[in-house]
């Protein structure tokens, strides 16, 4: 789906989007194709999701968003160092 489309089916909802197809530009992530995998009354319990569905699955790119945004404004964050290190 596009965030059009999403947009279209979820009005003013928080969902949970899964990136399909993404790519990076001019330090922002672009996201061609996008699967949503849930939907939500508040911006907390979306928030709470992302935390969980992150944590299991890390290699995945998942965004809480609201559906009143005309578009995605995602930045990309450069992360230095070693994470995860004990």
């Amino acid at each position: 789906m596009t965030w059009q489309d999403i947009r279209q089916h979820y009005p003013n909802e928080w969902v949970l989007i899964e990136a399909i197809k993404a790519h990076s530009q001019n330090g922002q992530r672009i996201l061609e194709s996008m699967l949503v995998i849930d939907t939500f009354a508040d911006g907390t319990a979306a928030w709470k999701a992302y935390s969980e569905a992150h944590k299991n699955n890390p290699q995945r790119e998942f965004f809480p968003v609201h559906t009143s945004k005309e578009s995605l404004e995602i930045k990309e964050h450069i992360w230095l160092g070693v994470r995860g290190a004990a």
